[in-house]
């Protein structure tokens, strides 16, 4: 079996829309800590938070997650 992660462009989307991680953590209901951990890989989001995510961004949910092999 091949090993998948999931790698992530939120980072570059929040920029797009000049957002700091506060003000996006504040959009989708979560603390700053979150999305910096999102960010860095660190914590992989509920499909939930990625869906609330997606839709904050005005981008489908396939363009911040990204299965890389």
């Amino acid at each position: 079996m091949k090993k998948v992660r999931l790698k992530n462009t939120l980072k570059i989307q929040r920029a797009k829309h000049n957002l700091t991680q506060e003000q996006l953590a504040d959009l989708v209901s979560v603390t700053r800590k979150t999305i910096n951990t999102v960010e860095n890989g660190k914590f992989i989001p509920s499909t939930v938070l990625a869906l609330k995510l997606a839709h904050a961004l005005e981008v489908p949910v396939e363009e911040i997650f990204i299965l890389e092999e």
